[in-house]
């Protein structure tokens, strides 16, 4: 049995994930910022009978990351899989985005996940065992309107992930990066709107950008969140699994089209498609 540590449980993919592991018998340490807000995977685990530990640990906060791979490690003795999975969403013009806005997301979405391999990977390395699995987004590959602190976020999550690669393999240790598109999980309705307010420059264009990304290819079906739990199982147990995968009919669709295209043939097809503006 596997001693898997995934962040970010309370809901969404770390919750499936964390449903997933324990099915198939690992032995599974949920994370959640506050427990009291744990009872969807307590009613879930207990619904099918599964023994997943909930703890209590906050990227966002040293010390309770350092408090909480303690734990782990001295309660289980090691950890063989660590899950990046916890992050926090936010949209809204790049102009109207405030210092505060932008540094709360890059400490969660980067600075936490930077934590969290600090803490656990001494006893990997040690081990010269283990897999880190870094939540990404299509968002790290590709950038879009209204989308640009967010999406900064991920593409620095991709660009230390790859150089951690590099830096830990001969180690013995893997990292790999999954990389969802638009799933139904509540991550875009808890995600953080910033501006634009009334009188904004920015008001019709973005509510237009709404509009028009919803209708995307891939987005008119409803698409099961519980496909990135089992990208994310994939990515902890396949040895040779590469160093990205993306999932999603969306997030395969936009990625193909910016591999295939230079940057005016790119946007050309995106104002086309989205008529976004003439």
């Amino acid at each position: 049995m596997a001693v898997v540590l995934i962040t970010g449980c309370g809901s969404g993919f770390g919750l499936l994930s964390a449903l997933r592991f324990a099915r198939a018998g690992e032995v599974v340490v949920a994370g959640v910022r506050d427990a009291r807000r744990a009872e969807a995977l307590r009613d879930a685990q207990a619904a099918e009978g599964l023994a997943v530990e909930v703890i209590e640990l906050d990227v966002g906060e040293p010390a309770s990351v350092e408090a909480g791979v303690a734990r782990v490690l001295a309660e289980h003795g090691r950890i063989d899989v660590l899950v990046n999975n916890a992050g926090r969403g936010m949209s809204g013009p790049v102009e109207e985005t405030t210092d505060a806005d932008a540094r709360s997301l890059f400490d969660t979405n980067l600075l936490g996940p930077l934590r969290m391999v600090r803490a656990v990977l001494p006893s990997m390395r040690a081990r010269r065992s283990g897999v880190v699995v870094q939540v990404s987004s299509i968002a790290g590959r590709v950038s879009a309107p209204f989308a640009g602190i967010y999406s900064a976020t991920k593409f620095a999550l991709e660009a230390m992930s790859e150089s951690l690669h590099y830096e830990v393999r001969p180690f013995g240790v893997r990292v790999v990066i999954v990389e969802p598109g638009s799933f139904p999980t509540g991550f875009d309705e808890r995600r953080r709107h910033v501006g634009p307010g009334d009188g904004s420059p920015y008001g019709v264009l973005h509510r237009r950008w709404e509009e028009a990304s919803a209708r995307l290819p891939g987005r008119e079906q409803t698409a099961d969140p519980d496909a990135v739990a089992a990208a994310i199982h994939r990515a902890a147990t396949r040895p040779d699994h590469p160093l990205r995968c993306l999932v999603g009919a969306d997030a395969e669709l936009i990625d193909g089209l910016r591999r295939s295209l230079d940057d005016a043939a790119f946007e050309h097809t995106v104002r086309q498609a989205l008529d976004f503006w003439e």
